[in-house]
């Protein structure tokens, strides 16, 4: 059998394609007081409920990454619609880094001491059980510890390059 070399995409067309993907919307926050620290994510997922256990993908270059790494406790909050200038601003949009990207909302702590926001559609507060290291990203499995469910209202979506409400809400009867 003759052994055929295949090569990688382009990353460009890659990444165009990629867009027609719609994601959910979180941030990762790390740290406490003055040393807090938090990205916006698309890349998030649940890998176990047995036991819960969730992954984000980090770029190798993340100051938070390096947090998790410092700390080995992080959240993962995930946004409402009404959380979009959040989203921004933990994006690094603006150029608010560090600190300054937690005013403006509150947060709180549950069980690791990582950043929550209060007002999250939900929140897990998680210890880092792995980092896989891959390409130009990190793969962070995550140990739910604890977590905190927030009130039903449509959830902020990335898709096609910029974000946009996904869902309606539950009417409660």
């Amino acid at each position: 059998m003759s052994e055929r070399r295949l090569h990688h995409a382009d990353s460009s067309a890659f990444r165009k394609a990629m867009r027609a993907l719609s994601s959910g919307v979180a941030i990762v926050a790390s740290g406490d007081g003055d040393r807090r620290i938090g990205c916006t994510v698309t890349s998030i997922a649940s890998l176990s409920l047995t036991p819960p256990t969730l992954f984000i993908c980090l770029a190798r270059s993340s100051s938070t990454l390096a947090s998790l790494g410092e700390t080995g406790a992080f959240s993962v909050n995930l946004l409402a619609a009404r959380h979009e200038t959040l989203a921004h601003r933990f994006s690094g949009r603006g150029g608010v880094h560090g600190p300054r990207r937690f005013e403006g909302a509150q947060w709180i702590a549950l069980a690791t001491g990582a950043p929550v926001l209060a007002d999250a559609l939900a929140a897990f507060d998680c210890i880092v059980e792995e980092a896989i290291e891959r390409h130009s990203h990190v793969i962070v499995l995550g140990a739910v510890v604890s977590l905190r469910e927030g009130i039903d209202e449509p959830a902020l979506a990335y898709t096609r390059g910029d974000y946009a409400a996904a869902g309606k809400a539950k009417l409660r009867q």
